[in-house]
């Protein structure tokens, strides 16, 4: 199961060409993400309150392949994949009627209170693997 969110461009997303600025994109897929996430039973506002710990993007690869426009109807692809110790990568896709206009990868790490990476918590990771198993197939 490939998780999808659909996202409608609106004039704010887009720059003096009509286009969706190229920034835009990131919004969506962290949108996406959040949504995702959120969906799988983890609540990040609470994770944050009860284990000081947080969610932070640690690297992403993009690559813009097509451009959107003013009121297209878009849907963000999401899957999980590569859960380890303290991280996990999330391969994206933006589609327009099918045709994929962007696709990222984003490697997420979770960061302790002290602001350095740290372990998942055994009930995230498991959360996060229930996720991986669904999003591959």
């Amino acid at each position: 199961m490939i998780h999808r969110w659909p996202i409608r461009v609106y004039y704010e997303d887009t720059d003096l060409a009509g286009l969706v600025y190229y920034a835009n994109y990131l919004k969506f897929i962290e949108r996406a993400r959040s949504e995702m996430v959120r969906e799988a039973g983890i609540d990040q506002a609470e994770m944050k309150r009860a284990q000081g710990i947080v969610f932070a993007v640690r690297r992403v690869e993009a690559d813009y392949l097509a451009a959107a426009h003013y009121d297209d109807e878009l849907v963000v692809e999401t899957t999980l994949d590569g859960v380890t110790g303290a991280r996990f990568d999330m391969p994206q896709t933006v589609l327009r009627g099918g045709q994929l206009i962007f696709q990222a990868r984003v490697s997420v790490v979770c960061i302790g209170p002290a602001g350095r990476a740290t372990r998942l918590p055994a009930d995230i990771r498991q959360k996060l693997e229930t996720i991986s198993v669904l999003t591959r197939g």
